[in-house]
């Protein structure tokens, strides 16, 4: 319960765990007077009336089973379930928006259009609502296909869905266009969307923003719940957030300022798990006899992914932490409603590569690995040298790891010639693996050569994409700061934990080869009578069904 949040506050702020807890009392409270039956008590249902998506930003596969000792509330109750240890984001640019787009959608990046993060949500033509006024507006638009809420929908026109969470991205994909409650974190602490859903925040929502929880934690500290000596991680690492990353941690005093600085903390999803819980009480979703959608998507992970690496001490007691606010969340959602008619899918967007200094000092990396990557001399070079040949440079897009020749400006044999000249400038840059063109890769084995697979998977030979870049194991883009971070095509970026739980799922751990594009057909599967409305890429993972 929100009420442990004692032990890692400042003992001046235990006002905002008490608020906390009174918010999920109360529920409860409404809850029990309305007849809701606890978890275990209630009768099952033939169909579920409430889908549950957990996404964890940034949560790797190994990491549950590497911190299980510790996990004694919502993740070790949904490791009960059905819990794929060998599953993947099997495409290649493993950002957060291509993951969050395929995890209802049932399709790949390649599919949904959603390929990266830069062509991601952000759009300057709907305003946002109630928040920063610097902060740019976000839609679907850029979203192809449908998703499950679309699936439900066409079998259920009275379905309705509640998307939350700390990012825009997390928040819209999951649910692809469909106009419903799509909420997400203003850097100011509202809670905010855009003029794409709707053009004012409903009532709720402006009664939870004025409670202002985020600013409640001005001047709080993020300390350790576990004595110091139980945990295997050391506290100061030269490489981990430039060597500041030293518990306990205090928030900015300033009310203005500890609003964005939350989001770095495991608090930030606690109060995300709140304001889900509050929608899904003055949305009324969930009480059937029809099925709605839950998605909620918690970010701590990755923000102190980024900055400590997943490998620190930091990182685990950010899992404590969250395993602390699923295990109220998923109590909380029962004493709500029936958790006979429930079922939770539990992923992530991404994964993570441990941080590259740390990794070539651990030995993890060594020869051509583990290298911090820049192309931008050579990307100068090569557009100087095409100006000077009188080739237009603007035929040229180089996005990363991902690259254009505009052959219709150049011509197909020309392009062809520029494509294999950068191709070898690019080979010779420390730290990349490979350079691929894109008609290559759909053409290669899949069996052996997973990194082809994932890029067949990431961009088709229509989307405009020539070459695409892979970086060799532990090595990253240049970036500008230091930390950790993920966007390859590697297992470690790639590999994520699927889980399944509730009502006519069959618990076990399950270690064939799943995939996040098979989550959606699988829950579709498990609701009867919902069907994909277009071709999707994921299949129904069959052991995760009671026979």
């Amino acid at each position: 319960m929100p009420v442990r949040s004692k032990a890692w506050i400042s003992s001046v702020y235990v006002a905002v765990s008490v608020a906390l807890a009174s918010t999920v009392s109360c529920m409860r409270a409404t809850a029990t007077a309305e007849g809701a039956p606890v978890p275990g008590t209630s009768v099952r249902t033939s169909t579920p009336t409430l889908v549950v998506l957990i996404t964890v930003d940034q949560l790797r596969g190994d990491m549950l089973e590497r911190y299980r000792s510790d996990m004694r509330h919502g993740f070790a109750r949904l490791m009960r379930g059905a819990w794929f240890t060998n599953a993947f984001h099997d495409h290649a640019n493993t950002e957060t928006a291509p993951g969050h787009a395929s995890l209802l959608s049932g399709r790949f990046p390649r599919s949904t259009g959603i390929m990266a993060n830069s062509a991601g949500v952000a759009d300057r033509a709907v305003a946002l609502l109630e928040s920063q006024p610097n902060e740019i507006g976000a839609s679907p638009q850029r979203f192809m296909g449908t998703t499950l809420v679309d699936w439900i929908i066409a079998r259920s026109p009275r379905t309705r869905a509640l998307s939350v969470s700390r990012k825009d991205r997390g928040a819209i994909l999951p649910v692809g266009k469909s106009r419903q409650d799509v909420y997400w974190y203003s850097s100011n602490g509202n809670f905010t969307t855009s003029t794409y859903y709707r053009d004012t925040l409903p009532s709720w929502v402006r009664d939870f923003n004025a409670r202002r929880i985020p600013q409640r934690y001005a001047g709080a500290y993020w300390k350790l719940s576990r004595e110091e000596s139980t945990y295997r991680e050391p506290d100061s690492v030269p490489e981990e957030s430039d060597g500041r990353s030293v518990f306990p941690y205090q928030l900015p005093t300033d009310t203005a300022r500890v609003t964005g600085a939350l989001a770095a903390t495991p608090m930030h999803d606690s109060v995300v798990a709140l304001f889900a819980l509050e929608g899904l009480q003055r949305t009324n979703i969930g009480r059937g006899p029809h099925t709605d959608v839950l998605a909620v998507s918690f970010s701590a992970t990755d923000a102190v992914g980024h900055a400590y690496g997943p490998d620190s001490r930091e990182a685990h007691e950010n899992q404590i932490r969250l395993d602390e606010t699923l295990g109220w969340f998923l109590d909380s959602l029962y004493r709500l409603r029936d958790s006979s008619t429930i079922v939770v899918a539990l992923s992530a967007d991404h994964g993570v590569q441990p941080i590259p200094a740390l990794a070539r000092r651990r030995g993890e990396a060594t020869g051509n690995q583990g290298l911090i990557v820049s192309l931008r001399d050579v990307v100068a070079s090569f557009r100087t040298g095409m100006a000077a040949a009188g080739i237009d440079s603007l035929a040229f897009v180089y996005g990363g790891e991902m690259v254009d020749f505009d052959q219709g400006k150049l011509g197909t044999a020309r392009a062809d010639s520029l494509m294999s000249a950068f191709r070898e400038q690019v080979l010779r840059v420390p730290g990349v693996a490979r350079v691929d063109r894109v008609r290559d890769v759909v053409r290669a084995d899949f069996a052996v050569d997973p990194i082809a697979r994932r890029w067949a998977h990431q961009v088709s030979p229509e989307s405009g994409i020539d070459l695409v870049i892979t970086l060799t194991r532990y090595s990253y883009w240049f970036s500008g700061y230091g930390g950790a971070t993920h966007g390859s095509p590697h297992d470690q970026d790639a590999h994520v934990p699927i889980i399944f739980y509730g009502p006519g799922t069959r618990p076990g751990r399950h270690t064939e080869f799943a995939r996040t594009v098979d989550i959606a057909p699988t829950l579709a599967a498990l609701l009867g009578g919902v069907r994909p409305l277009e071709k999707i890429d994921g299949v129904v993972l069959t052991n995760a069904i009671q026979r």
